[in-house]
């Protein structure tokens, strides 16, 4: 059976209400709401803080760090950090010192980038002393791009098995996977395994709407998006489903308010949004918009895919080569 985009986005929409009630009921107003990370069971803010190539636009550390404990002191508990993120593990260490005697309740995400299954211990350790952490919530096995990639990462002795393996050690509490490139290989790896969580990079751009008048039929753009093609398997295996690139590295925001940005994101059936924050006054401004977040409805998330169309291939081409390091 043939899902239209409308159909799919009017259970979207379904979703958004009944997780706006849910936030509701939970007396989110003031402060910044929560949603359940998949099957962790983790309750998470719905604005996450990005440790990536953003954050390190903090040049001076004593800058970062005021970043950081800005967004802690705000109510942001989820961290999303690299072992790629700046030279020798920067982001990892900045972040270590900023989460010193204040780790809990804040979930700690990030991510192993290497391909070498026999090197993933000694990487995930040195990830874990940048940290200043004996585990961390959430591993993440670091932008898959290709069939061969997914392999690679599949491979008897690599870097997947591996990670089970450093799980079961309690090196980490859950393993996920991201993705920046293509819907239809993340899409391939969330079907064949079991992961805890998945992050993937979409936006209002980036959701395979074709610009100007469109019907109920199936369009042939939805196979090149997240949202339609990975998105679904996630939510059907309730796999934690984190938002990334929602302004695409601040380039969409020429063409849309990014309260609309982020709305659109977290009006799908999402836990969380990462946004890279590299000034203070983005800190305060996101998490006021995250206070007060309305789900969008169909409509409205139709009528912003439509307006940012034109922009989804060359977005698609930027991230077929993009690297947040």
């Amino acid at each position: 059976m043939v899902v239209t985009r409308r159909e799919f986005l009017e259970g979207v929409a379904a979703t958004g209400v009944a997780l706006s009630c849910r936030l509701t009921a939970q007396g989110a107003t003031g402060t910044l709401p929560v949603r359940t990370l998949g099957k962790t069971g983790a309750r998470v803010s719905i604005l996450a803080m990005g440790a990536g190539s953003r954050f390190l636009m903090y040049k001076d550390e004593d800058e970062a760090l005021e970043a950081a404990n800005k967004a802690l002191d705000a109510g942001i508990t989820y961290i999303d950090a690299s072992d790629d993120y700046g030279q020798n593990h920067l982001s990892e260490r900045r972040i270590g010192k900023a989460l010193k005697g204040r780790r809990q309740p804040i979930f700690l995400a990030t991510k192993l980038s290497n391909r070498n299954g026999a090197e993933s211990r000694r990487v995930v350790e040195e990830s874990l002393r940048a940290l200043q952490v004996d585990q961390v919530d959430l591993i993440h096995i670091h932008s898959l791009t290709s069939e061969d990639d997914l392999a690679s990462i599949e491979a008897k002795g690599g870097v997947l098995e591996q990670l089970m393996k450093m799980r079961d050690e309690k090196l980490m509490r859950f393993i996920g996977i991201t993705s920046h490139t293509d819907p239809a290989v993340l899409r391939s790896a969330l079907e064949r395994h079991e992961f805890d969580c998945t992050q993937m990079a979409w936006n209002g751009a980036r959701t395979g709407m074709k610009s100007g008048k469109g019907g109920r039929g199936a369009n042939p753009d939805m196979a090149t998006s997240f949202e339609t093609t990975a998105l679904p398997v996630a939510a059907r295996k309730n796999m934690g489903v984190i938002a990334m690139k929602v302004f695409a590295q601040d380039s969409l925001l020429q063409h849309a308010e990014p309260e609309k940005l982020l709305r659109y994101s977290l009006s799908l059936p999402v836990a969380t949004a990462v946004v890279g924050m590299p000034k203070l006054e983005h800190i305060v401004q996101n998490v006021q918009l995250a206070k007060n977040f309305q789900p969008l409805s169909t409509s409205e998330m139709e009528q912003i895919s439509r307006a940012l169309a034109t922009k989804k291939a060359q977005l698609d081409r930027f991230f077929s080569r993009h690297v947040d390091a």
